[in-house]
């Protein structure tokens, strides 16, 4: 787990690595191996949760309360993927009937109809300036990562291809977080996003958003350079919403 600093996919290649991929496999893919199993395991752990078999973690209702009774804008971002929205849903459920009223869900319709949606998504409204340069610098920087990639291959005779799969998510996460901020009437900056990995802590670094990772078992051991702290679980010692706001000083 170390090894992979807690992230999932690289975590599943090395496992496979050490005791043996499977044996009609192509070498070349491998990376879409990984991300079927990645899908599979988020589809079960879905139906597990949607199915009321997956509990709250220790502490969570209690750090909840201490948020809604301080006033603090309090926002479930459900947008990462499509089995998040129901979780999210269900999650908010779990919290009681007082406390939902009282929390925001940020799904895919949240996400497309917020301002920073529509202006990058192209949902309604044309893309700026700024938005326009900056999607012509990341396509200038992605061919040439690729022109090089390429270079490089023909002089050892390989054939290579960069991975763009990670930019889709990442602008996808990042357009959620936006949204979320939007929700919250909050600056990026004056927000901060409870991870569960590497995807989210990256896309709150990517806006300036401050990232508290909150470790699971399978993530016990990782390590979040882009996030403000790692911790593992709700409570003294954990998060509490005095720790939090200490970040934002």
């Amino acid at each position: 787990m170390r090894a992979a600093g807690g992230a999932e996919e690289k975590m599943l290649s090395i496992f496979f690595s050490r005791i043996g991929w499977p044996a009609a496999l192509p070498n070349n893919e491998k990376d879409l191996f990984v991300k079927k199993v990645m899908e599979a395991k988020r589809k079960a752990l879905g139906k597990f949760a949607l199915a009321g078999s997956l509990p709250l973690r220790p502490g969570l209702e209690q750090f909840i309360d201490e948020v809604l009774e301080a006033e603090v804008p309090l926002v479930v971002i459900s947008a990462y993927y499509k089995e998040g929205e129901e979780l999210g849903r269900l999650l908010v459920e779990k919290l009681g009937a007082e406390r939902a009223q009282k929390i925001r869900i940020v799904d895919e319709d949240v996400v497309v109809n917020s301002f920073y949606g529509q202006l990058v998504l192209g949902e309604g409204v044309s893309s700026g300036a700024d938005e326009q340069l900056a999607a012509a610098a990341s396509r200038a920087v992605a061919a040439e990562k690729q022109r090089l990639a390429e270079e490089v291959a023909s002089m050892l005779k390989l054939s290579v291809e960069v991975d763009t799969s990670y930019v889709q998510i990442s602008k996808k996460a990042i357009a959620a977080l936006r949204a979320g901020s939007e929700i919250a009437e909050r600056g990026v900056d004056r927000c901060i996003l409870m991870a569960s990995g590497h995807s989210g802590a990256q896309a709150a670094q990517k806006i300036g958003m401050p990232c508290v990772v909150v470790r699971s078992s399978v993530t016990t051991r990782g390590e979040f350079p882009g996030a403000k702290a790692a911790l593992d679980g709700y409570g003294p010692g954990a998060v509490t919403l005095p720790r939090l706001l200490k970040l934002l000083q």
